[in-house]
This record gives structure tokens, C-alpha cells and sequence, in this order.
């Protein structure tokens, strides 16, 4: 049985990670400083003999005995990260350099969730791991983007420097159950919207695309990652390769929720991405990794899981 550290565990995806993990029969160790994070999302692990919860922030030293670390701990959405950018960056970088010095110190293997963002608004589409990116430094957006591109320098380092076993994963768009409903992600956007019966914001002219990953798919792909041989690090991207607009998305979630609400546009945020597709190629040859969960299935399930938290 492996004892294994989930930091950010009572987030969105740590939480599914959390309950994978428990499944396939590891001791865990959920940390979370519950800034975006729930207990709500871990509630029911509670009483699981091989679950234990702390809080914790990553920005300070811990302290424990573990044989893999799942490092997840960062606000992921942009009302979030942005709230406080100061302490987003330090989430990164200092969360970064604390996990991995208890990876070196207790010869742990260490996962990073890394994101698409480290690419910024890509010139290059759709994006493979030898992209570089194209990123601003400066924007309201960097304290995310940029602290994700210095952990993950950070990663390499210490596997060069230290020989540290890591593995590192790019996250495209992710939705499901236990999304933040506030987080200003478009998935929970719409559906919260036409489940409160307002209308539905589209920023832009509702052309710029995402490709859109069901959360079950993604913790498959994690998994599969960790468990690869010393020595392949990624970086990986994973997503689902699936491309659809905004617009595309609106008429997907008013089809699935029903009702009657409009759609308005507002200005398009600065430095938001017009086009973000992963190339998941590398996960298809080393993992036999693809998304199954196809978009109308998985909103279905997200939607029932809202109108259960909104009493909708």
C-alpha cells in the first residue's frame, strides 16, 4: 500500500484524484488549505480508514513520510488566481520547492499539474509538448501562467540536479462534478446561468475554442502517468483533442438544462487564448491514454451535479 501525499487534495480535480487513489488502494494524505478547495468535496472519504485530511499550504514546509506526492496545489480558474496574484505565484513556486524538497528528502516520486496556460495564446495549433509558448510576462494572467512555467523549470532542475524521480502533466480544460461555481470557468459559467434561469455570457463574438476533458478521463490519465518507468518525466499534454466554440458550448448546455435564457456578449478579457487544443499524441503512445467521456455525456452529469448544489 503506498502512502500518498495529494496536495490541493479537496479541490476540484484532487478530490477525484482522492477517491481514485483510495480505490486502487493507497493510504492518502489530502492536504488542502481550503482556499479554493471544499471539505464538502472530501466529505465522504472521511471515515475511510486510509484517508486522512490536513490543512495545509504549500507555500511552508511539510513535514511528513510519503512514497508519492501528487502536487495539484494552485487556484486554477482566473477569478481565483487573480484575486490574490501575490499568493498565487508563491503557490507555485514556493508550493513547488517545498514538495520537491520533501520528494528529495524522503526519495519520493513527485507528479506536477502542470497547464495548456504555460503555452499562453499559442501561435502554434494544435499544441505538442515541444511548444514553447507564447506567454505575457506582465498580464493579469501571469502570476498563474508564469508560476506554472517556473515550477515546472523547477521540476526539471531538481531531476537533473538531484536525480529526482517527477512527472509532469499539462492539463487542458477539465470539467465535471465538483467544479467551483464561482470559478468563472466556462463550463460552470453557462451551466450555473441557465440553471438560474439568466442569461448566458459569452466574451468575444463566441468564436474562440476550447477543448473540453471530463474529469474521470483525466485522473484516468494521471494515474497512468504516475505509474510509468524512472526516468520518463514528460512533460504530457492531456486533454480531450475534441475542439468546440463558446457558442458551440452554450447550445450544448442550454440543450442539456433547458429554459429559456439568452445569449449576450461582453469584450473578450485581456490575453485570453483564441484557441487552445491539445496534441495529445505522446499519451496516446506511451499511456494508451484518449478520452472516452464525449461532451454531451459528461455535461450531463456536471449539470445534475449543479442543479443538486444550486437546489435548481
Amino acid at each position: 500500500m503506498n502512502k500518498t501525499l495529494v496536495t490541493g487534495g479537496a479541490g476540484f480535480l484532487g478530490s477525484h484524484l482522492c477517491d481514485r487513489l483510495i480505490k486502487d488502494g493507497h493510504d492518502v494524505l489530502c492536504v488542502d488549505n481550503f482556499f479554493t478547495g471544499s471539505k464538502r468535496n472530501v466529505a465522504h472519504l472521511m471515515g475511510n480508514a486510509y484517508f486522512e485530511l490536513m490543512r495545509h499550504d504549500v507555500t511552508f514546509p511539510l513535514y511528513v513520510e510519503v512514497e508519492q506526492i501528487y502536487n495539484l496545489a494552485c487556484p486554477a480558474s482566473p477569478i481565483h488566481y487573480q484575486h490574490d496574484p501575490v499568493q498565487t505565484t508563491k503557490t507555485s513556486v514556493h508550493g513547488a520547492i517545498n514538495m520537491l524538497g520533501l520528494a528529495k528528502r524522503v526519495k519520493a516520486r513527485i507528479f506536477q499539474a502542470s497547464t495548456s496556460e504555460v503555452y499562453g495564446d499559442p501561435l502554434v495549433h494544435p499544441q505538442p509538448e515541444s511548444y514553447w509558448g507564447h506567454v505575457n510576462t506582465i498580464g493579469p494572467r501571469s502570476c498563474y501562467d508564469e508560476g506554472k512555467r517556473c515550477a515546472e523549470t523547477l521540476f526539471f532542475d531538481y531531476h537533473r540536479q538531484h536525480n529526482l524521480d517527477i512527472k509532469v502533466v499539462r492539463i487542458f480544460n477539465t470539467y465535471g462534478p465538483r467544479m467551483h461555481p464561482n470559478d468563472g470557468r466556462v463550463v460552470s459559467n453557462f451551466i450555473v446561468q441557465a440553471l438560474k434561469g439568466e442569461d448566458i455570457t459569452i466574451y468575444g463574438d463566441g468564436s474562440q475554442s476550447r477543448s473540453f476533458c471530463y474529469v474521470d478521463d483525466l485522473i484516468e490519465g494521471f494515474v497512468r502517468l504516475m505509474a510509468t518507468e524512472p526516468g520518463f518525466t514528460g512533460p504530457m499534454n492531456m486533454g480531450n483533442p475534441n475542439e468546440f466554440t463558446m457558442l458551440e458550448l452554450a447550445e450544448k448546455v442550454l440543450h442539456t438544462v433547458g429554459g429559456h435564457s439568452k445569449l449576450v456578449f461582453q469584450p473578450l478579457p485581456v490575453d485570453d487564448p483564441k484557441q487552445r487544443q491539445p496534441d495529445i499524441a505522446l499519451a496516446r503512445s506511451k499511456l494508451a491514454w484518449e478520452p472516452k467521456v464525449q461532451l454531451d455525456d459528461g455535461l450531463k452529469e456536471t449539470v445534475a451535479y449543479f442543479k443538486k448544489l444550486l437546489g435548481a
